[in-house]
């Protein structure tokens, strides 16, 4: 992930989270999340079949902040994105579940809470999983 040309954060095999905060989460929600990432079990185990954790394979966890996944487009061609958690707090949930994801286990690295960041992915297998 690079802020402004600069690389800020990078994985090796793991999970790339794209976190959203809404203005109902609170740390139960990111602590619960947190433990539900660590433990999914979506990787592949040597009969092809998803079976192995996030912790079970050494992965780590490049945590994106991104608030457009709030976004209601229920109304009009504008996407309304006042479901979104305010800054100060999202950045306060967002830091608290990348401290509990650390504290499952996981190597975690992040980019610059909302700066504009290019995300570079290459996406090993078919999975991809809204939480």
């Amino acid at each position: 992930m690079r802020v402004a040309g600069e690389v800020v954060g990078e994985v090796g095999q793991g999970l790339c989270v794209l976190l959203g905060v809404s203005r109902e989460d609170g740390e139960d929600e990111a602590a619960r999340l947190a433990d539900k990432v660590a433990k999914l079990r979506i990787f592949e185990n040597e009969d092809e079949r998803f079976d192995r954790s996030l912790l079970d394979v050494g992965g780590e966890a490049l945590v994106v902040s991104q608030f457009t996944l709030i976004a209601d487009t229920a109304k009009g061609n504008r996407p309304s994105f006042s479901a979104a958690a305010a800054p100060e707090a999202a950045e306060q949930l967002y830091e608290f579940f990348c401290a509990a994801l650390r504290e499952a286990g996981v190597r975690v690295e992040t980019g610059s809470f909302g700066a504009r960041m290019a995300v570079e992915l290459v996406n090993d297998g078919p999975v991809t999983i809204v939480l």
